[in-house]
This record gives structure tokens, C-alpha cells and sequence, in this order.
């Protein structure tokens, strides 16, 4: 999906709106692009999380795998390789990947979700 690029700015941070909640339901993941970079966002049982949509071992949309709760909790699993990834941090939590795909901060306001575009932890490979 590519949204409106506006953004406000509140306490420093940039914020870009990027879906309304409803157009994610829980359960799912979906990519958005926020100045030119890909990020997943996740509905994982009503919280919501968005790190890097890019697997840091094969560049594949994450977006792309499976997205599930197991006892690591909630991860998007790389269509590719089968990397695992936790979706609260965007750490890489099973091979082959390693690294973090990035990490970046999420708010919901009035039934809106906005992501600021620098991230919390930037990807490392």
C-alpha cells in the first residue's frame, strides 16, 4: 500500500499516517511505504508493531510469509528461507538470517496508525 506522505511533527518525531486500524485486521501484517522505505506492519491480537519488511538474508518481503503467534510470540516468517522474525523488535530469531530488519515506532490516533520513518533501531544485517 502507498499512503499520503504528509506528516506532522509532535515532541521531535516526524509522523507520517500510513492505514487506518480497520484496514488491518488482527492477525495480519501488511507492507506499507514510508519515503521510499518498505515496512511491515503488524496486527498482532490487537497491538500493533511495524519494523523493516526486508528479510536481512535474502531481501524478500516479509510481508510475503507467514505470520503467527508460538511460544517466541508473535513472528513473520520469510517466504524464502524460513527466517524468523519478532515482530516487537525486528530481530532476526532464527537462521538464516541474523540482524534486525529494523524497528520503527508506531501510534495510533483517532482510528489512525502513524509510523515515523527514522528508525528506533535501524536495520543491521
Amino acid at each position: 500500500m502507498e499512503y499520503d506522505q504528509s506528516s506532522e511533527e509532535s515532541s521531535c518525531a516526524r509522523w507520517v499516517r500510513v492505514a487506518s486500524v480497520e484496514e488491518i485486521p488482527p492477525e495480519t501484517v501488511t507492507q506499507v511505504s514510508v519515503e521510499g522505505e518498505y515496512i511491515a506492519i503488524c496486527n498482532a491480537g490487537g497491538e500493533f508493531y511495524a519494523i523493516g519488511d526486508t528479510c536481512t538474508h535474502a531481501e524478500a518481503s516479509l510481508c510475503d510469509g507467514d505470520f503467527y503467534e508460538d511460544i517466541r510470540g508473535w513472528v513473520l516468517e520469510c517466504p524464502l528461507h524460513g527466517s524468523h522474525f519478532d515482530v516487537t523488535t525486528g530481530e532476526a530469531i532464527s537462521l538464516p538470517a541474523t540482524g534486525n530488519s529494523g524497528k520503527y515506532a508506531l501510534k495510533i490516533e483517532d482510528g489512525s496508525i502513524y509510523i515515523n520513518p527514522d528508525p528506533i533501531t535501524p536495520r543491521q544485517e
